[in-house]
């Protein structure tokens, strides 16, 4: 099967395999497994940040950040398409119960200034305390797309001049980084906690790291322990990250060239359009959203849902997209396991599915 649903399906190769298994290990609750502590002080070193702390999972890392940067009754800024809001099962609210409020993501994954200049509480005894702003790059439903330059400096003083806290869902921040040249680190500017995912693009088979200040990360530990994430010979886990930060990030560049022929070759067939969120015909990094119309080629019920039934059938697997236009839209996410003879590969399939009847 050509897998195409995620970049978290990514299967560890086999160098990645020998460094877990010849890890040096020890008890991470007692901050005694040498492999973790590397990993987590490599994060930090490269993100601009004092400390790290790894965690089983993305989601974990943004719930871990949320805790420690608010409590019951607080309120935290959110767009309506975050990761945050729409797929980690509530937890803000349930775990930390920390109010969210949503502001409208724009297509290029911002919110309006204006709009979290508005969503700031007033000192009032009757509002919550706005105690955190949540921002996400590279923006996973707007389309992959990298955040403007500049934009999450502006969005931090804003948030900061409120006395609100900054965190970043970075969890593709790699891919933001090599799509620009840049380093990661200059786009962390304001943000006073990052999430970076090492199962995505980065091929690690498990696991998060959150990065802040000492002091930040001291009281993470803590949150983490709460939410039952203390882990102990985690080395084998960490041996991977590091693995990826050492031999997966410039390869992304990849990803993105393979997901720019994938975009191309699907704007091509008739039937699908294919349009980051953003308006631009070239996806940003490793996502391809595009829309499918059965109607432009005489098949008025064959939509997203159909269309990933068909392609299935001939050895592709992609998501239909619940978002938007609900049932007209896919996602193909590019990764390590795809290489250029599966991009042609699944335009073959996607052709030749358009046109059953």
């Amino acid at each position: 099967m050509i897998d195409l649903r995620s970049d978290t399906v990514t299967q560890p190769t086999a160098a990645m395999r020998r460094a877990m298994a010849e890890a040096e290990v020890g008890d991470d609750v007692y901050g005694e497994d040498p492999t973790v502590n590397r990993l987590e002080a490599m994060m930090a070193e490269i993100l601009g940040c004092e400390a790290g702390l790894l965690v089983a999972s993305g989601t974990m890392g943004n719930v871990v950040a949320i805790l420690t940067h608010g409590g019951r009754g607080d309120e935290m800024l959110l767009g309506d398409l975050s990761h945050t809001f729409m797929y980690e099962g509530g937890a803000a609210a349930g775990l930390a119960g920390i109010h969210p409020r949503l502001l409208p993501t724009e297509p290029d994954g911002t919110l309006a200034l204006s709009a979290i200049e508005r969503g700031i509480r007033p000192d009032n005894i009757h509002c919550p305390r706005t105690r955190l702003l949540c921002l996400e790059n590279t923006h996973n439903l707007c389309g992959g797309v990298i955040l403007p330059r500049g934009y999450a400096a502006e969005a931090a003083k804003l948030a900061h001049a409120a006395g609100a806290a900054v965190h970043l869902d970075g969890a593709r921040l790699f891919n933001a980084a090599v799509a620009l040249d840049q380093d990661p680190a200059t786009l962390t500017d304001g943000a006073d906690s990052i999430m970076i995912c090492l199962s995505k693009g980065l091929g690690a088979p498990v696991g998060s790291v959150l990065c802040g200040s000492r002091a930040f990360i001291g009281e993470a530990r803590r949150m983490r322990k709460v939410v039952g994430g203390g882990m102990r010979q985690a080395g084998v886990l960490a041996a991977a990250g590091i693995y990826a930060l050492e031999n997966h990030v410039r390869r992304l560049a990849v990803d993105h060239e393979n997901a720019r022929r994938l975009a191309e070759g699907i704007d091509g067939i008739g039937g699908l359009r294919c349009r980051a969120v953003d308006g631009s015909a070239t996806p940003h990094t490793n996502l391809v959203y595009f829309h499918v119309d059965g109607a432009k080629v005489g098949a008025p019920t064959l939509d997203a849902i159909e269309l990933s039934r068909r392609i299935q059938a001939h050895g592709v697997l992609a998501n239909p997209i619940g978002v938007g236009e609900e049932r007209a839209m896919m996602r193909m996410a590019t990764h390590l396991d795809i290489e250029e003879k599966d991009i042609d590969q699944t335009l073959a399939v996607l052709r030749s599915c358009m046109k059953e009847t």
